[in-house]
C-alpha cells in the first residue's frame, strides 16, 4: 500500500495548520459519535451550492431506510467511474466535471462531514501524457516538414495500461491537489491492491491510515495501484489501451465503505441509475429504489464506453455494501445539467439516481400511483356523464353522512398543530390554522358545491365545440377531453381535497394529491371517502393520495406521468413549485395582491362595507384586499374618516404608501414594499390622482389577480373594467367574490393569473382540453391538389346544443 499526503499551500502553511489540527482533533468525532449542531462549522459562502447545516449524528450498523435520511450521513464515499473522470475522446480528463465534483465534495467536507474519494482516471491521464511524448519523440524533421494531415496519420503504438497508470497517477493527484487547494482542503493519495485487503496486517494499516486522515480533516483519495496489478484481459472499450477493469474500483469502493463503516456510498457513472431494462430501450424505466432480490427482474445491458465493470458489477458491489450497513446511490455524474450538483442533491435526499434500500414501503411508490391515476383517469373518462355525476353526488352524501368521523380526524390535526407538535405549531401561523379547521357548516357548503359540479358535469367531457365539413363525406369535430393526470399540491386546507376530487371526476382526469403534514388525518379520511365514491363504478384508483416521503421538488420532476400541476397554498409554495417544475405546466398564481380603488364619486354607504368585507371577512384568502387606493380629493373628508375608523375597529394595521405618507404629519408605518401580500389584518393605503393613475399603479404593483373600483360614475367604472389587465375586475363588489363557488362553478382548483388556457377561478372547464376527430371515406390529400378531383368546402356545421338542465 502506498500513501502520500498532499496538503494545500506551502510548508509554512502546513506548519501553521498542524497546531490547529492538533487542537481540534480531540473535538472532532468519528462516524460513530454524536455531533452536536453547534459543532458544525459555518464557513463563508464561496460556492453557489447551498449549505445544509444539519446535526450529523448516527450510529452505524444499519443502512438508511429512506432518501430523506441521507442528510444525516456523516461519513461518505464517492466513487468516480472512468466514464465520469475521462473526456469523451477517452484520452485525458474531463476537467470541468472534475472541478464540479471537487467543489461539491468540499462543500460537504466543510459542513463537518468526512468525505472519501475512490477515483479512476490514472490510465486515461497517463495515456494522454505518453501519447504526447511518443509524438514528440518522432523525428523532429518529420514533424516540422510534414503537413498537419500527415502528422495525424502517424502510427501510435498500443499503450500498455500499467505504463499509462504509472505515468498518469502523479498528474492525476496533482490535479486533485490543485483543485482542493482552492477550498483550503488537504487531500491524501492512497494506492491499494487486492492483496492489501487479504493481508490482515495491511488491512489494519489501511484502516488506521484512513481514520487518521479523516481525524485531521483530510480527504483521502483512493485508487487501485494500476501500475502493479495483473494485466486485464484485452478489450476494445478504450481504443488503443487494455483497460484496467473498473470492476476493481466498484468492489474497492464497496469494500472501503464497509471497512470504514461509511454511512453513504455514492457511485457515479454515465447513466442516470439502474433501469428495469437496458438504458435506451423503448420500455426502459429508471428504478427509483432498488431492493435486495429485485435483481432477478432486471436485464443488464452493455458496459460503459470506458471501463469493464458495467452496471451488473455496480449492483453487486452496491448490494454487498448495503448488506454491510452502508446506504448506496448510483447516479449519473456526466450529465451537464445535473452533474454540477448531483452529489449535494443526493445528500439532501433529492430523487437522483437509484437508491438502494432494505426497507420496502407498505404502499405503492409515487411512480406506481401516477400510473394508476393515469389508467383510472382514462377509465373515468369513458364513463357516461350520468355515472360521473352519480359518483360526485355519492361523495357529497358521504361528506354529510360521515361528518362526525371527518371532524374527529380534523380535531386530531388541530390538536397536533396547536399543542402536541411544537415544530408544526411554530411553522403554522394563525391564518393557516384557520384554513386547517373544518366545521359542520364547511362540510355542508362543500356538499352543496359538489352537487353543483355534478350538475355541470352532464355535458363536459366529449362535448362538441366545433364542426366543419372539410369536403364531401369528410367532417371534422373539435371535442372537449380531459387534460390527463393532475398533481394538486395543497397545504393546510383539507376542504380542498373533496373539491378538487369532484372536479377531477367531473372532467375525467386522473388525480395525484399531495397535502401538508399538518392535515394528515383529515386528508386520509377524505381521500378514503373519495375512493369509496369512485368504487361504485370501478374507478377507485383514479384518485391517489401521495403519503410517501416524496419532496414536492421530486414530484415536480415526474414529467412523463403528470400533465398539469396545480398548487393551492401560500405564495411561497406556488413560487417554489413554479421554480421546481421541469417540463410540466403550472396553473396558479404566486401572489394575490388585490387592489380596491375608491373613486372621487364613490358612494359613502358602499365604501366601508366593501372595504370591510374585502379585508376583514377572511384576510388569509388569496382574494383578500391588500392595497386600498384612494382618490386624492377624498382625503380629509368624512368618507375617508369613516374608512380609517372602521379599520381601527377591525384592528387592521395600516401601512402608508409614499404619497399617502407625504400628506400626513404623523403617518402610520411607511410600507416597505407596494408589492406585498399580507395575508393578515394589515392593509396598505396609497393616494392616486385619477383612475388612470390607479390603473397604472395596479399594473405596476399588482399580481393580476382581482382588482375593484368603487364609484357611482358608470363611464369611469367601464373605463376601469376595460383597461385593468387582471384575471378578475369588479365594479362595486367585494374582492372576495373571486371564487369558483361564488361564480357558480361549484368549486375551483385554484385561481390562475396566467394568460394561457384558463384564467381566474378555474372550475370544470379549466380542466379540459380538446382533440380533433376527422371522419372520412378513403380521403387522401393528393385529391385536393391543383389537378385533383376534390375541392375544400370548409363549411361550418351546427354544434349540438349543451344540456343545460
Amino acid at each position: 500500500m502506498l500513501s502520500q499526503v498532499y496538503c494545500s499551500g506551502s510548508q509554512p502553511f502546513r506548519q501553521r495548520l498542524l497546531p490547529w489540527v492538533q487542537s481540534t482533533a480531540l473535538s472532532r468525532s468519528r462516524a460513530t459519535d454524536r455531533v452536536q449542531p453547534s459543532a458544525i462549522r459555518h464557513v463563508r459562502s464561496w460556492s453557489n451550492i447551498p449549505f445544509i447545516t444539519v446535526p450529523l449524528s448516527r450510529t452505524h450498523g444499519k443502512s438508511f431506510a429512506h432518501r430523506s435520511e441521507l442528510k444525516h450521513a456523516k461519513r461518505i464515499v464517492v466513487k468516480l467511474g472512468s466514464a465520469v473522470v475521462t473526456r469523451g475522446d477517452e484520452c485525458g480528463l474531463a476537467l470541468g466535471r472534475l472541478a464540479s465534483i471537487v467543489e461539491q465534495v468540499s462543500v460537504l467536507q466543510n459542513q463537518g462531514r468526512e468525505m472519501m474519494l475512490v477515483t479512476s482516471g490514472a490510465v486515461a491521464f497517463g495515456k494522454q501524457r505518453l501519447r504526447h511524448e511518443i509524438l514528440l519523440s518522432q523525428s523532429v524533421r518529420q514533424a516540422l516538414h510534414s503537413g498537419q494531415n500527415q502528422l495525424k496519420e502517424m502510427a501510435i503504438p498500443v499503450l500498455e495500461a500499467r505504463a499509462c497508470a504509472a505515468a498518469g497517477q502523479s498528474g492525476l493527484m496533482a490535479l486533485y491537489e490543485a483543485m482542493f487547494t482552492q477550498y483550503s482542503i488537504c487531500a491524501a493519495q492512497i494506492l491499494v491492491t487486492n492483496l492489501d485487503f487479504h493481508d490482515e496486517q495491511k488491512r489494519r494499516n489501511l484502516n488506521g491510515t484512513l481514520h487518521e486522515l479523516l481525524r485531521m480533516n483530510i480527504v483521502p483519495i483512493v485508487n487501485t495501484n494500476d501500475a502493479v496489478v495483473p494485466p486485464a484481459e484485452p478489450n476494445s472499450d478504450l481504443q488503443g489501451v487494455n483497460v484496467i477493469s473498473v470492476k476493481d474500483n466498484d468492489s474497492l469502493a464497496a469494500r472501503l465503505a464497509v471497512e470504514m463503516k461509511t454511512d453513504l456510498l455514492i457511485v457515479l457513472s454515465d447513466v442516470e441509475g439502474l433501469f428495469d431494462s437496458p438504458p435506451g430501450s423503448d420500455d426502459a424505466k429508471l428504478i427509483d429504489i432498488f431492493y435486495p432480490g429485485d435483481q432477478q427482474s432486471v436485464t443488464f445491458g452493455t458496459k460503459s464506453r470506458v471501463g469493464m465493470g458495467g452496471m451488473e458489477a455496480k449492483v453487486k458491489a452496491a448490494l454487498w455494501a448495503l448488506q454491510g450497513g452502508t446506504s448506496v446511490v448510483i447516479a449519473n455524474g456526466t450529465h451537464p445539467k445535473v452533474s454540477g450538483h448531483v452529489i449535494t442533491d443526493i445528500v439532501e435526499g433529492k430523487k437522483v439516481g437509484t437508491f438502494f434500500s432494505e426497507v420496502k414501503p407498505a404502499g405503492p411508490t409515487v411512480e406506481q400511483q401516477g400510473e394508476m391515476a393515469r389508467s383510472g383517469g382514462r377509465m373515468l373518462a369513458t364513463l357516461e356523464p350520468e355515472q360521473r355525476a352519480e359518483i360526485i353526488h355519492h361523495l357529497a352524501d358521504l361528506l354529510t353522512d360521515q361528518r362526525d368521523e371527518i371532524l374527529l380526524a380534523n380535531k386530531k390535526d388541530l390538536e397536533e398543530a396547536e399543542g402536541k407538535d411544537q415544530v408544526i405549531r411554530r411553522r403554522l401561523a394563525a391564518p393557516l390554522l384557520k384554513r386547517l379547521s373544518l366545521s359542520t357548516s364547511k362540510l355542508n357548503s362543500l356538499a352543496i358545491g359538489l352537487r353543483q359540479i355534478a350538475a355541470s358535469s352532464q355535458d363536459s367531457v366529449g362535448r362538441v365545440l366545433r364542426r366543419t365539413r372539410i369536403a364531401k363525406n369528410l367532417e371534422l369535430e373539435q371535442v372537449a377531453v380531459p387534460i390527463g393526470v393532475l398533481l394538486v399540491i395543497f397545504e393546510s386546507r383539507p376542504d380542498c381535497l373533496p373539491q378538487v376530487a369532484a372536479l377531477a371526476i367531473a372532467s375525467g382526469n386522473g388525480l395525484l394529491l399531495k397535502g401538508g403534514k399538518e392535515a394528515t388525518h383529515s386528508n386520509r379520511i377524505l381521500h378514503l371517502l373519495a375512493q369509496e365514491a369512485l368504487s361504485i363504478h370501478g374507478v377507485k384508483e383514479a384518485i391517489q393520495l401521495v403519503n410517501t416521503r416524496e419532496e414536492v421538488e421530486d414530484l415536480c420532476r415526474l414529467d412523463k406521468m403528470i400533465d398539469l400541476i396545480i398548487p393551492r397554498g401560500s405564495s411561497q409554495l406556488v413560487r417554489d413549485i413554479q421554480k421546481a417544475a421541469k417540463g410540466i405546466p403550472v396553473m396558479g398564481h404566486s401572489e394575490g395582491i388585490c387592489h380596491m380603488y375608491v373613486d372621487s364619486e364613490a358612494s359613502v354607504d358602499k365604501v366601508t362595507r366593501l372595504v370591510r368585507d374585502s379585508k376583514c371577512e377572511y384576510p388569509a384568502a388569496c382574494n383578500a384586499l391588500e392595497t386600498l387606493l384612494i382618490h386624492r380629493d377624498l382625503l380629509r373628508t368624512p368618507l375617508f374618516d369613516q374608512i380609517i375608523d372602521m379599520l381601527r375597529v377591525e384592528q387592521v394595521k395600516i401601512h402608508a404608501g409614499p404619497k399617502f405618507a407625504s400628506y400626513l404629519t404623523f403617518s402610520p408605518s411607511e410600507v416597505k414594499s407596494l408589492r406585498t401580500e399580507y395575508g393578515d389584518l394589515e392593509l396598505c393605503i396609497e393616494v392616486v390622482d385619477s383612475v388612470q393613475e390607479a390603473i397604472d399603479h395596479i399594473h405596476k404593483y399588482g399580481s393580476s389577480h382581482t382588482d375593484v373600483i368603487v364609484t357611482e360614475n358608470e363611464k369611469t367604472a367601464e373605463f376601469f373594467l376595460q383597461h385593468v389587465d387582471s384575471a378578475c375586475v369588479f365594479w362595486n363588489a367585494s374582492t372576495r367574490f373571486s371564487d369558483g363557488y361564488r361564480f357558480g362553478l361549484g368549486a375551483e382548483v385554484g385561481i390562475s393569473t396566467s394568460r394561457i388556457h384558463a384564467r381566474g377561478p378555474v372550475g370544470l372547464e379549466g380542466l379540459l382540453t380538446t382533440k380533433w376527430l376527422l371522419r372520412g371515406q378513403d380521403h387522401v390529400v393528393s385529391d385536393f391538389s391543383e389537378h385533383g378531383s376534390l375541392k375544400y368546402l370548409h363549411e361550418n356545421l351546427p354544434v349540438p346544443q349543451r344540456n343545460t338542465n
